[in-house]
């Protein structure tokens, strides 16, 4: 019995192993494939999606609280009288674009305002520049707006260009500035070539032949934009019929012009031009009253653009010619809605910078929009592209960033600012000749 028991165990334990011996091998499972969050399986070719998946949102990039822009502006000393005209023109503009939510910008997909940083220069041009490098330094700043004076544009045009910064300034007429190759130079103001031009076709357009005054005095002040200025006005008076019968020289500053105006009486001069800055232009015009020599048209540029050259001279100061810019009646869009705001605050109409200086915004904002971007090259080739409708009437960019724009004569007339040309702008007929000083 016990021997049969030991043969049937033996039996089962052969057919077991012959049973396990002919079971195929298992194999190894594959790891399972871990994908990361921003990553995106790849597809093979056996493995095409069925369906075209849906494109992916894009997102804009965070865009910033401001468009910060920035200007150094002598409101006072011996430029003050410009600046301060220069600034509320920056300051409504900028009030209004941000009145309808700022300058739409592409890249951001949002309007965003204007943050306008001002600083005053004192004149200075050391200061100014100073200025302009705090506020690329501090403010990060898209763009400069300039201030007033061809001897501090002259200085602070140079830092925007070391700062590849775009640069929007009027209040400046200095040509030579442009023909230095920047590339980020803009000015929508008349240059010199056109006030050492317009007022000879002015005056051979306004005063028949036989009654011009055609003996010119010319008082330069001795300074870059009077060499330039002075020097294309003695240039082109022959070629228009005129003759400079006196050119005298004189530092900025000066007290006493009495020899210079005495040499004019002497030579018979009918004309004067000049540009000082007011209080020299102030000085000049007193002590004419006083010496008697009364010019029947006078040319001054600078001097008395501000209100308190009448205020200051009253009749002394009447009659005199200024090429500023702008005036307030010009009938262009927007140059109403400007005086009535300009009204509100200062008891006048706009005054004679303030024009220019609220296009220079006007531009800048224009250009921000079509560059689409805040990127100071960008925005430096959309000025350079520039072409439309401002305060000043039309505005384009010749490739040195000069500025085709009008170049009004304005004339002091009973106590107020007149424009007398071109015609179709005009608010008063051109007044000639002045009277003497002792009959007004």
């Amino acid at each position: 019995m016990r021997a049969r028991l030991v043969t049937m165990m033996v039996v089962v334990f052969l057919v077991s192993a012959l049973v396990t011996n002919c079971a195929p091998t298992p194999t190894q499972a594959p790891p399972t494939e871990v994908v990361k969050p921003t990553e995106t399986p790849k597809a093979t070719e056996a493995a095409k999606p069925t369906e075209t998946p849906k494109p992916t949102e894009v997102s804009l990039p965070p865009a910033p609280e401001f468009i910060e822009v920035g200007a150094s502006i002598p409101l006072t000393g011996k430029f003050g009288s410009l600046g301060t005209q220069v600034k509320p023109g920056y300051v409504f503009a900028v009030q209004d674009i941000n009145a309808a939510g700022g300058v739409y910008v592409k890249e951001y997909g949002k309007k965003i305002p204007i943050r306008l940083t001002i600083y005053d220069d004192e004149s200075d041009p050391t200061k100014a520049v100073s200025k302009l490098e705090t506020l690329y330094a501090e403010q990060n700043v898209v763009a400069y707006l300039g201030g007033a004076g061809s001897d501090m544009h002259a200085a602070t045009a140079a830092i925007a260009e070391k700062n590849k910064v775009p640069y929007l300034g009027i209040a400046f007429a200095l040509y030579s500035i442009h023909q230095q190759g920047y590339k980020y130079l803009f000015s929508p103001f008349p240059k010199s070539p056109a006030q050492a031009r317009d007022v000879f076709e002015i005056l051979n357009a306004e005063i028949p032949e036989g009654e011009r005054p055609t003996k010119i005095a010319i008082f330069q002040e001795k300074t870059d934009w009077g060499k330039e200025l002075c020097g294309l006005w003695k240039e082109n008076a022959p070629k228009y019929g005129y003759e400079v019968v006196v050119y005298e020289q004189y530092a900025p500053k000066t007290e006493d012009f009495s020899d210079m105006i005495l040499k004019a009486k002497a030579a018979g001069a009918e004309a004067l031009f000049g540009m000082p800055t007011q209080p020299d232009g102030v000085a000049m015009f007193k002590q004419m009253a006083e010496l008697g020599w009364t010019p029947k048209f006078s040319l001054i540029i600078r001097a008395p653009e501000n209100v308190t050259w009448g205020e200051t001279l009253g009749t002394v100061g009447e009659y005199v010619t200024i090429f500023p810019g702008w005036h307030h009646g010009e009938k262009f869009p927007g140059v109403e809605e400007l005086n009535a705001k300009y009204q509100a605050e200062f008891g006048r109409p706009a005054d004679l910078l303030t024009g220019p200086a609220y296009a220079c915004v006007q531009i800048l904002a224009n250009a921000i929009e079509r560059a689409g971007t805040l990127d100071r090259d960008a925005i430096r080739d959309a000025i350079a592209a520039t072409d439309m409708m401002t305060v000043v009437g039309p505005v384009t960019f010749n490739a040195d960033g000069t500025g085709n724009v009008l170049n009004p004569l304005i004339q002091w007339q009973n106590g107020k600012l007149e424009l007398v040309w071109p015609k179709d702008q005009a608010t008063a007929d051109f007044f000639y000749p002045a009277p003497p000083f002792d009959q007004r």
